[in-house]
């Protein structure tokens, strides 16, 4: 780690550095510019299309050539052009069009008749709101949906690799009716496949309609061009779904919809996290052992589950932001007002101690192993478990105050098998029923768990 990452601030810039670098080239200040001027350039090559803006010449290929190289080559010494010059602009967009403005006039010759398109018709977030949509778009299809489908692939598979091992189920914290590892892991899988569903569905919007989404300005200087479908097209060009009516501000309501969905994934994998935080502090499930890691600085014996705690904390945080954001983002006073434009500039921030959040998780995965012989003899020492079963087959064949019994039973002395054998011998049930009820055993009585797993693997 070198001085930058130690003197940082933000941990996900410095100690958690490696699980957000995929992320510095999209919300950094710099990757930030870099998507605005990619606007500001489709934005003047599609005016060059309109035959009715006969000023402003269908642009050929080797215009075209120098506006495509001036975003495919877009580099730090020309995001520290921009910030020179904004300030002394002190306005981020306005700097963007001088700096294009010069760029233009310096590689292209008949520049005078191009540099006054630049920006034409735009208000700030006309350049903003593309900007942000294509960079959480990026972001949530090349880096999100691969982390989401890679935390499924490794919950699925282990669920699979655990589906006979049977366990003791906890409800309330209570020994309750067995399951398999796998089952409980399954459970997992299939609530967070759906929020991946959800998200995919989700539209990203944008717009580009002027100060305050009439197209003001452009009917003014071209009152014959349809620019509303001019829009529609420039948006859906971009790879979004176009926001028809809006005031200056796209109002957001996508993202607060997006980070919705990435809330309730993330609030499950908590949950996961938490389960098998416990399951490894009752034994179910071990840590595999590195000789050369220390898990306590005084206790030599302790294999700490970091990985869990390190993902739930991390989530907590970025659920946090992201709650703030799903409720003031979409609010905006009157036409606008600009908190959402620093919000705004932490979407990368959220995004980022996810990522942390799931790198933890999939180490902490790779480390589990399940401790077959601890879950095996808590299973055996709860007889009483089957009390649910015998209790329901006495309601089947009308034994009054079957659940009564069976309280009266468990819950007045230690439970074993031979108990249990003794009781189901008093029963008047038929004798193949009473031999059916001896055949189950703590560790058998697990329902549907095996094939419920199978199901999902088909």
């Amino acid at each position: 780690m070198n001085d930058f990452y130690l003197s940082a601030i933000s941990p996900i810039d410095g100690r958690y550095h490696k699980s957000t670098l995929m992320l510095k080239n999209i919300f950094s200040e710099y990757g930030f510019l870099k998507f605005r001027v990619k606007i500001e350039i489709r934005w003047l090559q599609q005016l060059s299309f309109i035959p009715d803006i006969t000023e402003l010449p269908n642009f050929n290929d080797s215009i075209n050539q120098v506006l495509n190289n001036i975003v495919n080559d877009f580099n730090y010494d020309d995001a520290l052009e921009i910030k020179h010059i904004e300030k002394t602009t002190k306005h981020d967009i306005k700097a963007i069009e001088y700096f294009l403005k010069k760029k233009i006039t310096c590689k292209v010759r008949d520049h005078d008749l191009i540099i006054n398109f630049i920006h034409f018709a735009c208000t700030s977030d006309d350049i903003n709101n593309l900007a942000y949509a294509c960079m959480i778009k990026k972001t949530i299809f090349e880096i999100l949906i691969p982390y989401w489908k890679e935390i499924l692939s490794v919950i699925k598979c282990l669920s699979y690799k655990f589906k006979n091992i049977s366990m003791l189920s906890r409800t309330h914290g209570q020994p309750a009716t067995p399951s398999t590892v796998g089952k409980i892991i399954i459970n997992f899988y299939y609530r967070l496949k759906r929020q991946l569903i959800q998200l995919k569905n989700i539209n990203i919007l944008g717009k580009i309609n002027g100060a305050t989404g009439n197209y003001n300005a452009h009917i003014a200087a071209y009152k014959d061009i349809d620019w509303h479908k001019i829009s529609q097209n420039f948006v859906t060009n971009l790879g979004l779904q176009w926001n028809p009516y809006t005031t200056q501000i796209e109002p957001h309501d996508y993202m607060s919809e997006i980070f919705s969905c990435i809330i309730r994934f993330n609030t499950i994998l908590i949950n996961f996290n938490q389960d098998i935080w416990g399951y490894i502090t009752l034994n179910y499930f071990r840590q595999k052992v590195t000789d050369n890691e220390i898990g306590s600085s005084i206790m030599p014996h302790k294999i700490n589950p970091i990985n869990f705690e390190n993902s739930e904390g991390n989530l907590g945080l970025s659920n946090a932001i992201m709650n703030y954001m799903i409720l003031k983002l979409p609010i905006s006073r009157w036409q606008r007002d600009l908190r959402d434009s620093t919000i705004l500039r932490n979407v990368g921030v959220v995004f980022g101690y996810s990522f942390v959040a799931y790198d933890s998780l999939l180490l902490g995965l790779k480390k589990i192993e399940v401790n077959y012989e601890n879950i095996q003899k808590d299973l055996y020492d709860k007889w009483q478990l089957l009390a649910e079963p015998i209790q329901t087959v006495m309601r089947r064949f009308g034994i009054p105050n079957s659940y009564e019994q069976l309280k009266h039973l468990t819950r007045r002395q230690v439970i074993n098998k031979n108990n249990i054998h003794e009781y189901i011998n008093t029963l008047e049930i038929p004798e193949f029923e009473k031999e059916k009820l001896k055949k189950i055993k703590p560790d058998n009585y697990i329902g549907c768990a095996i094939s419920l797993v199978e199901e999902l693997h088909k």
